[in-house]
This record gives C-alpha cells, structure tokens and sequence, in this order.
C-alpha cells in the first residue's frame, strides 16, 4: 500500500530551472528520511539531496548551490527545487523514503528530467 509518485520532470535549457515533487502514502511520513536520487543512462544510481525527520539536509557536491530538498509533513510531500541546470543532471529522478530503524525503503517509479544544451 505504499507509493511515493513523483512528478515535475520534463525538457529544460541549460541554465533553466524545475521543481520536483514526490507524494508519499501509506507511510508515517513525518518519521521517515526522504531523498532524491537519479540515475543517467549508463551510470548508477547516485544520491543527490536527502532530508531527515529533523529537517537536516545533505546534497551531494553536484548539486549545491544550485538544488534545495524540503519537506511538507502535512501534505506528506517532498520537493527539489532545481535550478541553474545543466546538461549533466539530465536523468531519471527517483523518490526514496528510508526509515533506519527497520532498515526500510521505499522507492518511486521515477520522473525524467531532460537538460537540452
């Protein structure tokens, strides 16, 4: 009965920006650790920012400065807010909802972002 549904993605220039979000269900959300991976052809998975029950944030050095991950509890909703992008970030971006005490994930279907030079 879980699902984390993504929406957002589409075609952008470079320089361009896009705002993602993922609606999660049948989780307790607010306890949860929520974040955003992508996933370009041909290379792995890679974490680009998460946000924990506390609010606290981490991105990876790619997207700093340029991407912010934030959380709605009451809406049961995470969001990136993409800007200034460039080609490199074009990928499918995936939702991930981590709950470490039972070592649990779930995970969206995806949404592809698309960067045009």
């Amino acid at each position: 009965q879980v699902q984390l549904v993504e929406s957002g993605g589409g075609l952008v220039q470079v320089g361009g920006s896009l705002r993602l979000s993922c609606a999660a269900s049948g989780i307790m959300f607010r306890i949860y650790t929520m974040a955003w991976y992508r996933q370009a052809p041909g290379k792995q998975r890679e974490l680009v920012a998460s946000i924990n029950s506390g609010e606290s944030t981490n991105y990876a050095d790619s997207a700093k400065g340029r991407f912010t991950i934030s959380r709605d509890n009451a809406k049961n909703t995470v969001i990136l807010q993409m800007n200034t992008l460039k080609p490199e970030d074009t990928a499918v971006y995936y939702c991930n909802a981590h709950f470490s005490s039972f070592s649990t994930d779930f995970w969206g279907k995806g949404t592809l972002v698309t960067v045009s030079s």
